[in-house]
């Protein structure tokens, strides 16, 4: 039993440590396009677009201390040309992970420009190619008050330790925030639309550009490592109304590679008021501390898409060596998309993503 607490702290010191150079991973990453790429603000069939994801994990072993990424964003569009757009975007991603209460806050403002290569914006046969940016700041911080360290272990009574939080820790803590750093994004995306359910896209971004000091000490430095995103996607038709949209994307930051790749099935009503439902399965595959390529997670996710609305839950199930603490129980996620529709003069024939 001392072995497996053992190992299971050792575990998520070192998570957390890799946190602070490793982006939040969102399962359904179609459905956080701000986050992923910032070429993808303003591809959407409508005049704006607001988004929000939630994810959780490791709860059945952190409790209320359980890893939490959120994350929100809206984006506007303008028609500036014959078949070409503009669109400007605000987003905001939040993460919290463990005792210490470790977050990272970020916020940014983008900019795209949507240049179609081929075909008109009324009709199926698009092409275009889109560049997008990003600005913004960001902070990390900590709560020590929720940290204990050795010199607070009480062993006085040999039959009742405990934890004394008032003893004298003997350590320095430093700051418990950050510097505000400025960051900076870039992505492009090039899509091709042949019908109402038949597309390819790849895109691909560069996170953190100039590497940003996010260290605690004034005298530190420790940098932000850019995070290079590739991904890819598409849809293919079986019929009319049913289809199916596989997709990957690849994540390299510092030492940390992460991978999800699957599809998700997807069924429509075919009317005008679209309904339709999608369901799929996907795999998600890391490095591990070994510095050896794992498969993570198998991922089960289940969609909702009405006229405007699109709610997304997904589910994490640990296939890694962590099993053995968590019993397969990964971490759930949340996502909910709201598109208002646009005017004759807006409209802009985009992909199911």
């Amino acid at each position: 039993m001392f072995n497996t607490y053992t190992r299971l702290t050792l575990f998520f010191l070192c998570f957390s440590v890799l946190l602070s150079a490793q982006d939040a991973r969102y399962s359904q990453f179609y459905a956080n396009p701000l986050q992923l790429n910032p070429a993808m603000n303003g591809v959407f069939d409508g005049s704006f677009r607001f988004t929000a994801n939630y994810k959780q994990q490791y709860s059945s072993l952190l409790k209320s201390n359980a890893y939490t990424s959120y994350a929100t964003g809206i984006e506007f569009r303008k028609n500036v040309n014959r078949g070409d757009f503009a669109a400007f975007s605000v987003s905001l991603q939040r993460d919290q992970a463990g005792m210490s209460k470790f977050t990272r806050t970020r916020g940014h403002i983008g900019g795209s420009f949507m240049k179609q290569l081929d075909g008109s914006r009324y009709r199926n046969n698009n092409k275009y190619l889109i560049v997008g940016a990003q600005v913004g700041l960001g902070q990390h911080s900590f709560d020590w008050s929720g940290l204990w360290f050795s010199r607070q272990f009480d062993n006085s009574n040999p039959s009742l330790p405990f934890i004394n939080m008032d003893a004298d820790p003997g350590e320095s803590l430093g700051e418990q925030n950050s510097n505000t750093y400025l960051d900076f994004n870039a992505g492009l995306l090039w899509y091709a639309l042949f019908d109402d359910n038949m597309s390819i896209y790849f895109g691909g971004s560069i996170n953190h550009l100039t590497t940003p000091n996010v260290a605690f000490m004034e005298s530190a430095i420790e940098k932000l490592d850019s995070r290079y995103v590739v991904h890819a996607g598409g849809e293919i038709p079986f019929t009319e109304q049913l289809s199916i949209l596989p997709a990957i994307v690849g994540m390299i930051q510092g030492p940390s590679m992460s991978s999800t790749v699957g599809a998700n099935f997807r069924y429509s009503n075919g009317e005008r008021n679209e309904l339709a439902i999608r369901a799929g399965l996907w795999g998600h595959l890391s490095n591990q501390l070994e510095s050896q390529i794992g498969f993570e997670a198998v991922i089960v996710t289940a969609i909702l898409e009405l006229e405007t609305l699109n709610v997304g839950f997904s589910y994490d199930i640990t296939t890694s060596k962590l099993t053995e603490a968590n019993n397969a129980r990964g971490g759930m996620e949340v996502s909910l998309i709201y598109t208002q529709p646009a005017n004759r003069k807006q409209q802009m024939r985009c992909p199911n993503f």
